[in-house]
């Protein structure tokens, strides 16, 4: 990364997420020197969102032995404006028109980005991780909700509104469930996370995924990847087409993201890809090879993400170490 950033200098990434805060501290080459992860809402009574994040800022320059930061960038829940850095409306955080960049740089006296998260994880994948050779990629990450990236001609597509890239709310059945945005039918809805842990508990509640119902029971928010991956493992058929139908729901949304923007590569993130990787990348490909036009499709790589956790916070500090180096 030299050509950005010179010997000695480090650059703070933060990922702020509805359930936890990262931020760590990169040197000159991007490798992580300090680092901190806490959840996102504090026992201590009345701390304020961004006071959190102070606090976990300034835990992961003490870990850093307090290296002097040239930049911060930021990957945040949307949607928001990536131009000024202001978030829009992020209810998790209690967040609304609010100057998240101009308030961390007053804070620290340093230049900020702030984009979406999960652009800024794309970003990270395709500067750091598996599609580092691509100009033109799709990343979609299927978790708690569904996010998705567009880098076209090397470029983080954000469109007229700034907020491009909403993979999740792609409309697959025009009268489907409710989605937490409002509408029917979108991706998100039919595939997230959360979608497939109401089908799971309603077959935990029925004694037809045993494993569920001893390990988790039916609180939609113990049914984690993690868990539906080991019930998989135990031979739970009906779990395993739960999950296989929410992924091919995905490749149908990456197959119509090949029809529209032709991209050389689709990479897929987030929990469930991680924890159950091989039916995943199984269904995306069908999907894809059932649904995306031949001649479009042809040679496009589905590859799953490589940088875990650290996608946004290495995306974050790539971002603000291209803006220096500019």
């Amino acid at each position: 990364m030299g050509e950005w950033l010179r010997d000695g200098d480090h650059v703070l990434g933060l990922d702020i997420g509805g359930t936890k805060i990262m931020a760590t501290v990169l040197d000159a080459d991007l490798r992580v020197v300090g680092r901190c992860r806490k959840k996102s809402k504090s026992r201590k009574n009345g701390e304020s969102a961004e006071g959190r994040i102070f606090e976990i800022v300034e835990e992961a320059l003490s870990d850093a032995k307090n290296v002097k930061i040239r930049g911060i960038g930021v990957g945040s829940p949307g949607p928001l404006d990536p131009k000024t850095g202001v978030i829009i409306d992020t209810p998790n955080l209690g967040w609304k028109d609010f100057p998240l960049a101009d308030i961390l740089a007053k804070r620290y006296g340093v230049p900020v980005v702030v984009d979406n998260d999960v652009n800024v994880g794309t970003y990270g994948e395709w500067r750091l991780g598996a599609v580092r050779d691509c100009e033109d990629l799709v990343g979609i990450f299927p978790g708690t909700g569904i996010g998705g990236g567009i880098i076209i001609n090397g470029r983080l597509l954000h469109g007229y509104s700034g907020a491009a890239g909403e993979v999740g709310h792609i409309t697959l059945e025009w009268n489907g469930p409710y989605c937490g945005c409002g509408k029917r039918g979108c991706l998100e809805a039919l595939a997230s996370r959360i979608a497939i842990a109401k089908e799971i508990a309603a077959l935990a509640a029925r004694g037809d995924a045993p494993y569920i119902a001893e390990n988790c029971g039916t609180d939609l928010a113990n049914i984690r990847s993690g868990a539906i991956a080991k019930a998989i493992e135990a031979g739970e058929k009906m779990v395993e087409g739960v999950v296989r139908k929410a992924a091919y729901y995905t490749g149908i949304a990456a197959a119509d993201l090949i029809n529209i923007l032709s991209p050389e590569a689709v990479v897929l993130g987030g929990g469930l890809v991680e924890a159950m990787t091989s039916i995943y990348l199984e269904e995306v490909r069908r999907a894809v090879e059932e649904h995306a036009m031949p001649f479009l499709r042809r040679n496009v790589r589905i590859v799953p993400a490589k940088l875990g956790d650290d996608a946004v916070v290495l995306g974050a500090g790539v971002l603000i170490a291209e803006r220096l180096g500019r």
